[in-house]
């Protein structure tokens, strides 16, 4: 089976993880038929570098003005010529046979919409991985999990382009846009499942836990659970327990955060 790769760059990224996450998917041991790359708004001259020396193996997608992540991807699915599509993000590094495990997913069961899997999170390089976020696997633990949090690795999935817009693609929202996306698809009844284990190494640093932090992503993150109990997904419970979690989560030192995250929410 073919498959597309689907990544958004602006101007804030660094060249060095651009190359890194771009060669990782150029290097899969199945190689995508086509990479599409949406230019996000204006580029820096060293990312608009880094783009010109990897034109002829990418698909370009250029919005003249920033429309933020979820607007960017849509646009990009519009430009994937294949149904299979893999998300990918610019500062990520893929596993070598990352692609070639999940289309082997989808040939077993061609009713599958989502295939996502752990990630492995590092500083700096990637043999220096400090912990892993690992999501639940089967369908059934990936619906009851998603009520409340995050059931996948957003820069690790792989989905069907024609699920996806058929729900309408990502909304026009600033932060979890993959939450709101694959809740809604959950709940109409798409298959999903998650490979059970780490297919992608994950950069995070100390910019990740305060942006995690921030009121923008608190106020997003409880208004996205909120969305989903009202159209009868989420429980008033599911909703009240977001809502407290992610209030204490704001008002907590980072470096309390960090270690909530690193006790609790990770391996």
């Amino acid at each position: 089976m073919k498959y597309s790769v689907l990544m958004s760059l602006y101007c804030k990224e660094k060249p060095e993880y651009l190359v890194a996450a771009l060669d990782s998917m150029i290097h899969q041991t199945l190689k995508p038929d086509e990479i599409v790359l949406v230019e996000d708004g204006p580029l820096t001259d060293d990312l608009r570098q880094v783009v010109e020396e990897y034109k002829d193996q990418l698909s370009i997608v250029v919005n003249p003005q920033n429309l933020g992540l979820g607007l960017a991807l849509n646009e990009g699915l519009k430009a994937c010529k294949n149904d299979l599509v893999a998300r990918m993000d610019t500062d990520d590094v893929s596993k070598p046979d990352r692609c070639e495990k999940q289309v082997k997913k989808f040939e077993m069961n061609p009713g599958l919409a989502i295939v996502g899997s752990h990630i492995d999170e590092f500083v700096g390089t990637t043999d220096n991985v400090i912990s892993s976020r690992k999501v639940p696997v089967t369908q059934k633990e990936i619906y009851e999990f998603a009520k409340r949090r995050s059931a996948f690795n957003h820069p690790t999935v792989m989905y069907r382009k024609s699920v996806v817009l058929a729900e309408g693609g990502y909304a026009d929202m600033k932060r979890n846009q993959d939450v709101d996306l694959f809740g809604r698809m959950l709940f109409h009844g798409c298959q999903a499942e998650n490979i059970d284990e780490s297919l992608l190494w994950f950069r995070t640093s100390n910019e990740l836990s305060a942006r995690r932090r921030s009121w923008e992503n608190t106020k997003s993150y409880v208004a996205t659970i909120r969305r989903f109990w009202k159209m009868g997904y989420s429980s008033f419970g599911d909703y009240l327990k977001v809502l407290v979690a992610q209030i204490a989560i704001y008002i907590m030192p980072v470096r309390l955060q960090n270690w909530v995250y690193g006790k609790f929410l990770r391996k």
